[in-house]
C-alpha cells in the first residue's frame, strides 16, 4: 500500500482483519464483537463486549501478537504491508491515556526542576505516545538505549 492509503483500501484492510479475527474468536470459543474504523492513515479494528482479558495478556503481549497476526493476514491477502491497529477490550485506549499522563508528569517535573527525567524502557509504540505528550507540554525528549531497553529522557524546555 502507498503511504497515503485510500479510505477504501483501509476499509478493505479492516474487513480482512475482522474476518480473520472473527474466525479466531470462533475457534477459540471466545465471545466478542468486532468494530472497524479508519483513523488517519490506518485501519482500526477493535474487539469489544466480551470476556476479553485473556486476549490482552499481562502487559498487552497477546493483543500485540494478535495485531501482528492480523497484519499478516491483511498482507497475505493484499500483498501490501499493513499498519492496522488492533484494540481489545479498550486496552490500547486505556494504555494511551496512561502513557500520555506519564509523559505529561515527566515533562512538568523536568520543567519545574530544570533537570532531565529518565523514564522506564518502552516499546516504540509506547515511546511515540509519550514523546507526543511531552511535546504538548513544551519539554524536549529523546529516546536512548537499545531495544528492548530503549527509554525516553525528558529535558526541560529552554
Amino acid at each position: 500500500m502507498t503511504e497515503k492509503s485510500t479510505k477504501e483500501e483501509l476499509v478493505r484492510e479492516g474487513d480482512i482483519a475482522a474476518d480473520y479475527l472473527d474466525e479466531f474468536l470462533t475457534i477459540a470459543g471466545i465471545e466478542g464483537d468486532i468494530v472497524m474504523d479508519v483513523e488517519g492513515d490506518r485501519a482500526i479494528v477493535a474487539i469489544v463486549d466480551g470476556e476479553l482479558e485473556q486476549l490482552v495478556g499481562k502487559r498487552g503481549e497477546v493483543v500485540a501478537a494478535l495485531q501482528e497476526l492480523s497484519r499478516l493476514a491483511v498482507t497475505s491477502e493484499t500483498g501490501s504491508r499493513s499498519r492496522l491497529t488492533l484494540d481489545i477490550g479498550g486496552y490500547r485506549e486505556k494504555k494511551r491515556i496512561e502513557l500520555a499522563e506519564i509523559g505529561t508528569k515527566a515533562a512538568n517535573k523536568a520543567n519545574q526542576t530544570g533537570e532531565p527525567v529518565k523514564l522506564r524502557a518502552m516499546n516504540a509504540y509506547e515511546r511515540k505516545i509519550v514523546h507526543d505528550a511531552i511535546a504538548l507540554v513544551g519539554a524536549g525528549s529523546e529516546s536512548e538505549g537499545e531495544e528492548p531497553n530503549r527509554f525516553i529522557v525528558v529535558t526541560p524546555q529552554v
